[in-house]
């Protein structure tokens, strides 16, 4: 059965961000509020329309209900946090305004701000420090979801990668290639998952990143169900397989929704790569337990794909994390993941 007005799925380019009429948007984020002028600005030229989050406008195959249902809540967050973010500027206020939301989903409320405060300081000639000061104060809980917020900014901004990325986290920075990575999976399928094509200004490790985020986007397009995720990784490049088995187990325990019997499968259906996967998940796990939104889903899926629990699988995160990290012959992130992954080999059963 598919979901209603679905449509044939599509590469249906990014999220259109240009002259949306303030009133539907405030409307969408679901709490009404006089706006500053420069905010009734900032959100008539960059607002995003709730509905494009849609699984029928994605043009993504989700038959369960409650799978559709978890994964448009998210999109919604992800909308109210970006919209909010505008709405404010980065204003103190933003923290407070996000914390509102659901304590599952509000993360993806924090993803949101981060895109928008990193696309407000790529246009503005003057305050370009917003998402900074953001991710030092209010938003330091969520620096995760900030850094792949940030992502999904660069692929509308002309600068090159490296100017991206140059003032992020030294170890995290790479999580805004994954947010860029996530961003072209969940709204140009056809081009980079169908035809397997990456954007030619991303080199090097970042290439990696990117399909760590690319194997997230898998959740969300192929509804959570595990043979269609093998089969979309099975149909690139065997080189990618291991970051895109890693971002589909990270999504699993994030955003969550599969029952136990789906996540088995996933599990095996990874095959060689259960040790990405396993990853995956484990950063999930110390994802949420830094911005203290723990969730009964990641818990699950941590027994499941780690053979830990969410918490045990936070703390081998911690234990892998170099005293003080620095890029050698790979990044510190990747060495970080490759310790994570051998760590939890000998603690759990991935």
């Amino acid at each position: 059965m598919r979901a209603a007005g679905r449509k044939t799925p599509r590469d249906s380019g990014p999220l259109p961000i240009a002259m949306v009429p303030a009133a539907p948007i405030v409307q969408a984020v679901g709490r009404p509020r006089a706006l500053s002028p420069a905010a009734r600005v900032r959100i008539a030229l960059f607002g995003i329309p709730s509905g494009e989050t849609s699984v029928a406008r994605r043009g993504f195959d989700v038959p369960a209900a409650a799978m559709r249902e978890r994964l448009e809540s998210i999109g919604l967050a992800f909308v109210r946090g970006y919209h909010a973010a505008l709405e404010r500027g980065g204003a103190p206020a933003l923290g407070a305004r996000l914390d509102d939301e659901p304590l599952e989903i509000r993360g993806f409320a924090f993803e949101g701000a981060g895109m928008a405060l990193a696309l407000l300081d790529a246009i503005s000639p003057f305050d370009r420090g917003r998402w900074a000061r953001f991710a030092r104060g209010d938003g330091a809980p969520h620096a995760y979801m900030l850094h792949v917020g940030a992502g999904w900014a660069t692929a509308r901004l002309p600068h090159a990668l490296a100017r991206r990325i140059a003032g992020f986290d030294p170890l995290l920075r790479w999580l805004v290639l994954d947010g860029r990575g996530f961003h072209d999976g969940y709204f140009a399928r056809v081009r980079r998952v169908k035809r397997g094509l990456v954007p030619r200004d991303i080199l090097g490790y970042a290439r990696r990143a990117y399909d760590q985020g690319l194997g997230r986007s898998l959740w969300f397009g192929e509804g959570g169900e595990p043979g269609r995720i093998a089969a979309a990784i099975a149909g690139l490049d065997a080189a990618r397989h291991a970051d895109l088995w890693s971002g589909a187990g990270l999504a699993a325990a994030y955003a969550g929704g599969a029952e136990r019997g789906a996540l088995e499968a996933l599990r095996d259906l990874s095959g060689t790569h259960r040790d990405h996967l396993a990853q995956g998940a484990a950063f999930a796990a110390k994802a949420r337990e830094r911005a203290g939104n723990p969730a009964a889903h990641t818990a699950f899926a941590c027994d499941v794909l780690c053979g830990l629990t969410a918490s045990d699988a936070a703390r081998v995160c911690d234990d892998a994390l170099a005293p003080e990290p620095r890029d050698g012959a790979e990044p510190a992130y990747e060495s970080w993941r490759a310790r994570v992954r051998s760590r939890l080999e000998r603690e759990g059963s991935a």
